[in-house]
This record gives C-alpha cells, structure tokens and sequence, in this order.
C-alpha cells in the first residue's frame, strides 16, 4: 500500500540546500501507462490516481537556490519547467524526471553533470499582471516551447490527501536512476497554497519532446500555487531489490 503521508513529515536528515519555489502552474494530461513505462526504470511503479497516470508540465521560478555552505548573496535566482510523471518504489510515492529546462546554465551543468539529470538551457520569461501570468520558454537548440497564459483563480485551501490535488502538488521524493543505480532524492516543505487557474492560451511541445506520443491539446487540470520555502535533503542510493 502507498504511503502518502509520511513523506511529507520532516526526516531526521542534515539539510543540504535552500530553496525558493514561487508562482508554480501545475499542468496535467492523462497518459496511457504502456506509453509512459518504457521511459521509467524498471525499478519504478507508474503512480495512478483512480486507475489514470499522468505527465506534468510545471513552470515556475526558483529564488533562493544554494547549497547549505553557501552564504545566502551567493543564492541563484532562475525560472525552471519540468516535465514529471509519478512514480512509487515499495510504499513511497515520488516524482520521476522526463525533462527540466532552466534559465541558469551552471544549474543545468551541475544537475547533468553531477547526477545525469535530464536538464537543458531555456530562455525563458514570467511577465505578471494581477491575478493574470505570462510565462513563456524556449529550449536552446530544440525546437521545444511552452507558452502560457493565465489567471489566478480562488484558493482551495489544503489538499487532502486522497484528493487528486494531494496526488498532483504534495510529492516529497525524487526518484533518478544514474549510471545504473536508483536514487531517491527528499525534500520538506509546508503543503502546498493552491489555487484553481483559468488557463486563457497555451501552446506546449516539451511533452512531445520528452518521449511521449500524447495529444498536446489543452491538459486536463491545472492548479496554480504562490509557492513554498524548501528545505533540501540530499540522495540516498537504493538498494536494487526491495
């Protein structure tokens, strides 16, 4: 059975970094599992939510990024989109990585370079007006985009926790897998602020580009957040049988 609580209660584990994750948009499309599976680990379950697993598409910006040694004027400010599915391993539900562009070129070396993260170089812009956010991104050397437009809708308080909000925002663990050993990754933070979105245009090809022959009509859902203050816990190797 999936435990969808603990790993959002705070582990007994030294902090390795800080950051910020501000004016989150969560998009999401239904996907086939046969699609989806061959670009997961065998050592990974597709996470499902009424019998549906689901691709992500998130974009947001990153404030405050360093490393714990770090003083905080050395922090990186930056906008990142990811592209995630959901996964599990035993009991613990997390997030896998089909793609994550970044508007920091030291980030996407070190991420790709330290842990074989799937990370690219983006220009990219968030341009806010009230309630209503533009964000536009364009993958360096790809023909990968994502543009939206949106409006900031009411707040739906907490998600509980067999919700399809909880299923979607409160993901606690990564799950990589690099040179051929399984990771998982923590990270701690209140639960998620969300709100319901009003989605006025948008135009995604970063799904397509991250392996999935899915339509790249509107998604199904679409949640936004103001965003949270986290704590980074490291990565811990797992075991190759459970």
């Amino acid at each position: 059975m999936i435990d969808r609580i603990s790993p959002t209660i705070r582990p007994d584990r030294p902090v390795r970094g800080y950051q910020r994750w501000r004016s989150l948009l969560f998009l999401h499309w239904p996907v086939p599992v046969e699609v989806l599976r061959p670009l997961v680990p065998a050592g990974l379950e597709i996470d499902q939510h009424d019998g549906v697993a689901y691709v992500g598409v998130v974009p947001f910006a990153m404030e405050g990024v360093r490393n714990a040694w770090w003083p905080k004027w050395a922090a990186m400010t930056f906008l990142e989109t990811n592209v995630r599915t959901y996964v599990y391993r035993g009991s613990e539900p997390g997030v896998y990585f089909l793609s994550l562009d970044a508007a920091n070129r030291l980030a996407v070396w070190g991420a790709r370079h330290l842990w074989g993260l799937p990370y690219y170089h983006a220009k990219m812009s968030l341009f806010r007006s009230g309630d209503e956010i533009t964000y536009e991104m364009s993958r360096a050397g790809s023909d990968a985009r994502h543009r939206v437009r949106y409006r900031i809708g009411r707040a739906l308080g907490p998600s509980q926790p067999e919700s399809l909000e909880h299923f979607f925002l409160e993901r606690y663990l990564l799950f990589l897998e690099h040179r051929g050993t399984l990771y998982s990754g923590q990270v701690h933070h209140v639960p998620y602020p969300a709100h319901e979105v009003e989605l006025l245009e948008i135009e995604d090809s970063l799904v397509v580009a991250s392996g999935l022959a899915i339509s790249s009509g509107p998604p199904a859902y679409a949640h936004f957040s103001p965003g949270v203050d986290v704590e980074i816990l490291g990565l811990q190797s797992l075991p190759t049988t459970m």
